[in-house]
């Protein structure tokens, strides 16, 4: 059975992270969920509300994590996900997180990355020369990373696979899995 791996933390987005998780098991891969401890951590619900300027925030399900990053053996895995929320902005600083990340970049494997997930690789220089979608605020810090920002739903780009955030679930879900069988097919 194939296996994907993700990265995430507290204040995590939960559709960014849930979507993705029962989807990539949905289509018969394993999916291991990483985070910096082994300690459930709180997932948050984000929405667009007209009365503000920012997306608001609240908290939503608890989500169990079946390994640290430091416990990572990345050649087990065949693709990782990094989903959105605010925990890219922690995570990143790891320094397991760029070993992971730097590893399924190198060896061109799937990685699939949703709303805020593209800042781990941008922090990392992984982003240079390729084309990404990114949560909309974060075009400058994409742009300052070598990437060219597209604003799209299922940004395509060798075998990243990017999208805005959880509105653009369907259609980065289809374009990850296609990315998915062909990595399967090809191995």
């Amino acid at each position: 059975m194939p296996r994907a791996l993700m990265l995430t933390g507290d204040a995590a987005e939960e559709l960014d992270v849930m979507y993705p998780l029962y989807r990539v098991r949905e289509a018969g891969w394993a999916c291991d969920v990483a985070a910096l401890s082994r300690r459930d951590v709180q997932l948050v619900i984000h929405d667009f509300d007209p009365e503000s300027d920012a997306y608001t925030e609240k908290n939503g399900r608890k989500l169990p994590v079946d390994l640290a990053f430091s416990e990572v053996q990345v050649e087990s895995y065949q693709a990782l996900i990094i989903p959105g929320g605010r925990a890219p902005e922690y995570i990143r600083v790891d320094p397991d997180v760029r070993r992971i990340t730097e590893y399924f970049f190198a060896k061109d494997l799937p990685v699939g990355t949703i709303c805020h997930g593209p800042q781990v690789p941008a922090v990392y220089g992984l982003l240079q020369g390729r084309r990404t979608a990114a949560f909309p605020p974060l075009t400058g810090d994409m742009g300052n990373a070598g990437a060219t920002v597209v604003d799209a739903p299922d940004v395509v780009d060798g075998n990243m696979v990017s999208c805005r955030g959880w509105p653009d679930m369907p259609e980065w879900s289809r374009a990850f899995m296609a990315v998915l069988e062909r990595t399967a097919v090809a191995a």
